[in-house]
């Protein structure tokens, strides 16, 4: 009886929603073209259990590089050419910079008080100048990199101690990256130890099933109206995985406090003038007079920012390096050569080498190219009525910015399925590509005020841990088997099947090892 109850209310409510669309739509109004779905579902059926990226870059061919949908009564516009993405992301970037955020991201973000989906306001901008200026500078970058090197070095030592033995890519990635990234954020007060274990584990296991249900499609993101039903539990779901979290980060940020107010000045003293993420972000809540106030919910929702998109994202990248690198056997031995050239097989990689590894450089754009982390970026929304390529884009559109499209799109790239690092060494307009979103057919990281904030330190570490692996090993698959290339999209673009890799060592001498 409940549950026939609730598909009453469900499809009473679904159709007074299509019959208020219907009649406040404006036939005057030159909407981008699109194909028709059904009423008061629009294209969803359509889309449902199918490889949403693989079908919205069919629709981009069909339709051209701007086209449209109804996602239930959710209007959505896809853009994919270099001109169009230009027009939003730069010359239009006020009206396209807000966010539509889906439940399970108000829900991670604590209420959209991150970085990420917070709307482009002076909280946001507050929150963006303090995690550039405290973690992103070229001074806190360097003060961090004995981190890096720790970590990148205990995770080389853990390959050669079980060498001959399959080993998970992109699990290894992932648990250096993690602990990079705690470090970074609260490393002076538990970096190390039982508890340190315990965090990490717990990390592990939950991070990607939470990056995971960002991308789940969920009825509640398509009618807001009925979104407190929860049809599909993916809130409940995700409040789940969030309080395993957040009691993380309660218990860490409760530890800071205490540490800092009983030890005071002397503890910030002994730790070399080098203050980790956390430390800074609780001065400045203390702090009365801050010009960039901040609350204990967006203390946690920047932590969340970090730990999520800085890990699982690199992770996924390297795993995807090594698959091109492994099926390109020639690939891989140019990258060898140059890091036998510029480091030596009698010595180890350190991040002053990675300036003249023009090569691996290459290699990370190239894969970057054909699997950038967030291939559709992340959803935005127009805050006013504009125009796009001569079609109206109405207030509180959704767009997508199709950069997997663009990216493999073979009007601008030769042969563009082949993975070709030297593409990125010419001297053409490709040669110059870097991730600052400047040229508008490369744009793995965004472009815009919603750019990533944490280029710099990605950009140091996919370097440094890909170098690291290569210079270290010789790396192949197991007898008989293949690299399956299937990629699998939720909002991250990631290899269907797991990549194994058997390690042989390369280094001269097994001491550099330890």
């Amino acid at each position: 009886m409940d549950e026939l109850y609730i598909a009453s209310i469900v499809s009473v409510s679904l159709l007074l929603i299509s019959i208020s669309i219907w009649y406040n739509r404006n036939p005057n109004t030159l909407l981008p073209p699109g194909p028709w779905g059904f009423p008061v579902l629009g294209y969803l059926p359509f889309l449902i259990g199918k490889d949403l990226l693989n079908q919205l870059t069919k629709l981009g061919h069909k339709y051209g590089p701007i086209f449209k949908l109804y996602l239930g009564n959710k209007l959505l516009v896809v853009i994919s050419s270099p001109s169009l993405v230009k027009e939003v992301v730069r010359e239009k970037d006020g009206v396209f910079s807000h966010r539509d955020t889906p439940v399970a991201a108000f829900v991670a973000s604590y209420g959209g008080n991150d970085v990420a989906f917070s709307e482009p306001n002076s909280r946001w901008r507050a929150m963006r100048k303090i995690f550039v200026q405290e973690m992103m500078s070229n001074k806190c970058l360097e003060e961090s990199r004995v981190l890096r090197t720790d970590h990148v070095r205990k995770a080389i030592r853990r390959v050669h101690d079980d060498v001959g033995k399959p080993v998970e890519i992109g699990r290894l990635g992932f648990r250096t990256e993690l602990n990079v990234m705690m470090n970074m954020l609260w490393g002076g007060t538990i970096e190390a130890g039982e508890q340190g274990r315990k965090i990490e584990a717990e990390f592990c296991g939950v991070i990607s099933k939470v990056i995971d249900l960002f991308g789940k499609p969920n009825i509640s993101d398509f009618y807001p109206l009925i979104a407190g039903l929860d049809i599909q539990g993916v809130k409940k779901q995700m409040e789940v995985y969030m309080q395993s979290l957040d009691a993380i980060f309660e218990d860490v940020i409760a530890q800071h406090k205490s540490t800092l107010s009983s030890a005071g000045e002397m503890i910030r003293e002994k730790r070399s003038g080098r203050k980790d993420f956390l430390q800074t972000l609780l001065e400045l809540q203390n702090k009365q007079d801050s010009d960039m106030p901040i609350s204990h919910k967006q203390v946690k929702a920047l932590l969340m920012d970090v730990v999520s998109a800085g890990t699982d994202t690199t992770a996924t990248t390297v795993e995807w390096a090594m698959a091109g690198l492994m099926n390109n056997p020639g690939v891989m031995t140019k990258a060898q050569k140059e890091l036998t050239e510029v480091v030596g097989l009698n010595n180890i990689v350190e991040e002053c080498h990675i300036p003249k590894l023009k090569y691996l450089e290459a290699v990370i754009k190239e894969t970057l190219r054909l699997y950038p982390p967030g291939p559709l970026l992340l959803p935005r929304c127009t805050s006013d009525t504009s125009t796009v390529g001569g079609y109206t884009i109405p207030k509180n559109t959704m767009v997508f910015i199709n950069i997997c499209s663009i990216q493999r799109d073979p009007s601008i790239w030769d042969n563009p399925m082949e993975f070709k690092p030297e593409r990125f060494l010419d001297d053409n307009n490709n040669g110059k590509c870097d991730y600052r979103g400047n040229h508008f057919h490369y744009l793995p990281f965004g472009s815009g005020r919603r750019i990533c904030a944490g280029i710099p330190l990605a950009e140091r570490m996919l370097l440094y841990f890909l170098a690291s692996l290569l210079h270290s090993f010789d790396w192949k698959i197991e007898q008989g088997e293949t690299i399956d290339m299937s990629e699998t999209f939720g909002i991250a673009l990631r290899k269907t099947t797991p990549l194994f890799g058997i390690p042989t060592p390369r280094l001269s001498d097994s001491t550099l090892y330890v």
